[in-house]
């Protein structure tokens, strides 16, 4: 291919006309100077304020720095309005006129102050960044104006107040945005579609109410109640309100007090927090990862490192292709976060980010485990009950929990009963009875087993296979399995897994090694191929001992491939198929 090489001498250099340059070229050539302060205003509200929902975030972040319990938002998307009311401590007149000034915040107070975030809001942008895009009108009554009787009217247009009146009003404030975007017409046309605008401001809500259980909400769209939430104790009282088709009793809790480790990694006297809220895998579980949450100190944040630690953590406790419900809060020390990372503060720096990791992944071991700590609260107290009155019998046992040393509490025992159609395991517990599938109870056995100990034995006699395709040969290889050339077509296993050794199927179990996946499928189709069949008959000893192996599993709901393990059958809701708290007196027609 021949290339034209045009030459440019000096005179015709010097004869170019500047208009043939393009236009953006010559802005280039501009000298440098200071920006206006209302263009430097502009960009600094377009990165903070980009949407519907990010005005929803910043009000709502305002009324719970105030302390408010109560939260109600109404929403005009087609008018671009939104109002945000909250019973919080409210403003005085002077704070009013104060608080859309440029980065004005009662937050900080000085640099050092920006390593002990304690707020949700710190930098004072939010209702500055709101009165250059919008029209703002905030209304308020501070606590400290009680014995005047009266509160305060705002009125902002263009940046400037305009407006300055006595209001009645009760303690706390509402904060109207109006007209948002009316001076970036480019931004409303980019903005997603309503429906899908209002899904974000849902997503919003439900993150903040997760990390602060406590509040009331109540969302009126086009004066037409939305979304309301009840405050609760914690987050697994406000998960089933905002996930469909989640119920309380899919969830587990657990909360933790952990020791701060300080910038050397070194344990300190400062106690941390943690509370993981987690779907039960054999009852809950999402198509895609959008409930995995991380809460960082009262507001839910991007982590990639927790977040992938969770993940690993529920591996082969669900079908594939499917994703865990889990939100983890962690509350700890502000010298271990740097929140100044991202304009809506969504990504943080985290001290001793390994630290934290270990501690997640072995809050969700224990929080899958099977024991009386594990069950819902209010089936707490009737299994207490139940150990105890057994305890005479000796037929159970029950540890109680020291004051002053804290003991792991013993596993629920399971007492062999029966067996049903030499498939399913009927076993007494303290609180019902439960059915327990002995195939994938082993399975969850075996695997587990396989992946603290994966061994390879030699054979005395290697096995011949042919008619293998050098990515079987590949597979193989790369599972540890020894493996050489025997002739044409042939070759020799000369080293297996120590578990497939026994087994009369041997040369099927490698074959089906051979067809791909990594050590953990390896590890998965070892365990199911050496398991104990459905159809084999168990005598009570060898049940019981499967029971016993089974419940002290690391994640005992649900086999490798995510298949329910057990079905509960409580006490309680025996006692209600059977009426047997109905009034004998009543029963019979008296």
């Amino acid at each position: 291919m021949s290339v034209n090489k045009t030459c440019f001498s000096e005179d015709s250099l010097k004869s170019w006309n500047v208009s043939t340059i393009a236009p953006h070229r010559l802005l280039m050539s501009s000298p440098i100077q200071s920006l206006p302060r209302e263009v430097i205003n502009l960009i600094a509200a377009g990165e903070v304020i980009d949407s519907l929902a990010a005005v929803v975030r910043e009000l709502v972040e305002n009324s719970l720095d105030a302390g408010a319990t109560s939260i109600y938002i109404s929403l005009w998307p087609d008018l671009w309005r939104v109002q945000v009311a909250d019973n919080g401590r409210g403003m005085t007149l002077r704070d009013l006129k104060f608080c859309a000034e440029p980065h004005s915040t009662s937050k900080i107070h000085s640099s050092e102050d920006l390593y002990r975030i304690s707020s949700l809001g710190f930098r004072g942008e939010a209702l500055h960044s709101l009165t250059q895009v919008a029209d703002l009108e905030i209304l308020s009554r501070s606590v400290e104006d009680i014995e005047e009787g009266v509160g305060w009217r705002i009125v902002y247009r263009k940046g400037k107040i305009i407006k300055e009146e006595p209001v009645a009003i009760a303690t706390g404030t509402i904060v109207t945005v109006s007209n948002l975007f009316a001076k970036l017409p480019l931004r409303r046309k980019s903005l997603p579609s309503t429906s899908k605008q209002l899904k974000a401001v849902q997503e919003i809500i439900g993150e903040i109410a997760l990390c602060h259980p406590q509040v009331t909400w109540q969302v009126r769209q086009k004066e037409q109640l939305w979304l309301q939430i009840s405050p609760g104790t914690s987050a697994d009282r406000i998960l089933p309100q905002i996930v469909n088709r989640l119920r309380q009793s899919d969830l587990q809790l657990l909360k933790l007090d952990l020791k701060t480790p300080n910038e050397e990694n070194i344990e300190t006297v400062e106690k941390s927090k943690m509370e993981l809220t987690i779907g039960l895998p054999d009852r809950c579980h999402r198509r895609r990862a959008d409930w995995i949450k991380v809460g960082i100190n009262g507001r839910v944040v991007r982590s990639p490192e927790i977040e992938q630690t969770i993940i690993s953590a529920f591996a082969k406790t669900l079908p594939r292709d499917r994703y865990p419900v889990c939100f983890v809060h962690l509350q700890t020390s502000p010298c271990q976060i740097d929140w100044n990372r991202h304009p809506a503060k969504a990504k943080i720096y985290l001290h001793s980010i390994k630290y934290w990791q270990e501690q997640v992944a072995l809050a969700i071991e224990r929080a899958l485990r099977i024991s009386p700590a594990n069950l819902p609260a209010a089936e707490n107290q009737r299994v207490g009950k139940l150990l105890k009155a057994s305890e005479e019998k000796g037929t159970y046992s029950i540890k109680e929990r020291s004051k002053n040393k804290k003991e792991e509490i013993s596993l629920i025992d399971l007492r062999a009963v029966a067996q049903v159609r030499n498939t399913y395991i009927v076993a007494e517990h303290p609180t019902g009875l439960w059915l327990i599938e002995q195939h994938i109870a082993h399975e969850r056995i075996l695997y587990e087993q396989l992946q603290d100990d994966w061994k390879l034995v030699a054979l005395e006699t290697p096995i011949i296979l042919s008619q293998l395709r050098s990515a079987q040969l590949e597979q193989l290889q790369r599972l540890g399995i020894e493996i050489e050339n025997f002739g044409e077509q042939l070759w020799a296993v000369r080293a297996i897994p120590e578990m497939l050794q026994q087994r009369d199927d041997l040369t099927d179990a490698i074959i089906e090694l051979s067809w791909g996946g990594d050590l953990q499928e390896a590890q998965v189709a070892t365990a199911c191929r050496s398991a104990i069949r459905n159809g084999t008959p168990l005598n009570l000893s060898q049940m019981q001992t499967l029971l016993d192996r089974w419940k002290s599993t690391r994640n005992p709901s649900t086999c490798p491939h995510g298949r329910p393990i057990y079905l509960s059958l409580e006490e309680t809701a025996l006692s209600r198929f059977f009426r047997r708290n109905w009034v004998i007196g009543k029963s019979h027609g008296i």
